[in-house]
């Protein structure tokens, strides 16, 4: 008996599975306020200028094959900053497919970096003014225009250099420097750093930390004993031994604290970047991306004043006392002798 040889690709095409489009509802529209905060971390008035700032570049040509809108593919990839988690949650959620959630994440994320503006930090002589003055409020610390310090946020291990991404806890990890001010807004980031590099290696190779360089700016940044002293970034006292020190030390680490706060309610607002919902599945270039997108829907709801929802804590910093003091000692003996004068001349006039 012959037989057929095109009876496999026959068959294969009567068992194919076909094309189901599942049903879209907006969820805008059947969420109140409070649902819809809680499920995408922004409120509907800041969701719908978004929407309106990517549609152009989030809309299909045609609507061949059900295309997904653009305002999906914003509430897709919100779901996922806010949430993390498995791709087959948001997809049952939203009416798509796990491959859609996925280029929904990816497009919506290139859009929000291209159409938010960027991170703007305080160099006109009246927005330093306002900057100093805030953060001379929270504990009588003069002049600062910023607290600085690095966050890491997990990734997949990356097919290429993969030992440049093990951060010093042990797994792979991007290394992000940020800069915010008194508000926990964030003023500079620097996003392009794996996990082993360290924090003030990447604050001497920064566009900020050259500018501070050269420019002879009337103000300092305040960062932990992994930096070294310098007149434009000032570091606490290792081993305070009177009371200038002591009251400059406490004053010190209360204001710098705002960086720390700031990235604690950024995870916990935004909680793919922490690590208790899993990594980053994306390669490093596309993580930076999502990164960014994340700190500047953090920038938004801080000067829209949105608190966090209900159902989430604010995170507490990760650093440890241990790990800030190995890197203090080499800070310390790596940097000049100008930072520590000019720290001193400091104690001496303001904290004594």
């Amino acid at each position: 008996m012959a037989i057929n040889p095109n009876t496999d690709e026959i068959a294969k095409k009567v068992c194919k599975r076909e094309r189901v489009f599942r049903d879209r509802s907006n969820p805008l529209d059947d969420l109140d306020d409070h649902d819809i905060i809680e499920r995408y971390r922004l409120s509907r008035h800041m969701i719908f200028p978004i929407i309106g700032k990517v549609s152009d570049r989030l809309e299909h040509q045609t609507q061949r094959s059900h295309a997904i809108p653009p305002y999906l593919n914003v509430l897709i990839a919100l779901r996922y900053f806010s949430k993390g988690g498995f791709y087959s949650e948001i997809a049952d959620i939203h009416g798509v497919s796990k491959s859609s959630v996925c280029r929904a994440i990816h497009a919506t994320t290139d859009a929000l970096c291209a159409t938010m503006g960027d991170f703007v930090f305080p160099t006109m002589p009246s927005t330093q003014k306002s900057t100093k003055e805030s953060f001379f409020d929270i504990a009588g610390f003069p002049k600062v225009l910023g607290a600085i310090d690095c966050t890491l946020i997990p990734i997949m291990a990356p097919k290429r250099d993969e030992v440049a991404y093990v951060c010093r806890k042990g797994y792979h990890a991007l290394n992000i420097q940020a800069v915010c001010d008194a508000n926990m807004r964030f003023t500079n980031c620097v996003f392009k750093w794996p996990g082993s590099v360290h924090d003030s290696y990447i604050w001497n190779n920064s566009a900020l930390g050259q500018y501070f360089e050269k420019k002879n700016i009337d103000g300092w940044l305040l960062g932990d004993s992994g930096y070294a002293c310098r007149p434009w970034l000032l570091t606490p006292v290792l081993n305070p031994s009177w009371e200038g020190q002591e009251k400059y030390n406490r004053c010190h680490i209360k204001t710098r604290n705002t960086i720390e706060r700031a990235f604690g309610l950024c995870k916990s607002r935004f909680r793919c970047l922490h690590k208790t919902t899993g990594v980053l599945q994306f390669t490093p270039e596309r993580s930076w991306c999502v990164v960014r997108a994340c700190f500047l829907l953090h920038n938004m709801c801080i000067n829209e004043r949105l608190p966090l929802p209900q159902d989430i804590e604010l995170l507490r910093g990760e650093g440890t006392a241990t790990e800030l003091r190995c890197a203090a000692d080499f800070a310390t003996t790596s940097s000049g002798c100008d930072g520590l004068s000019a720290r001193n001349q400091l104690i001496l006039h303001k904290f004594t």
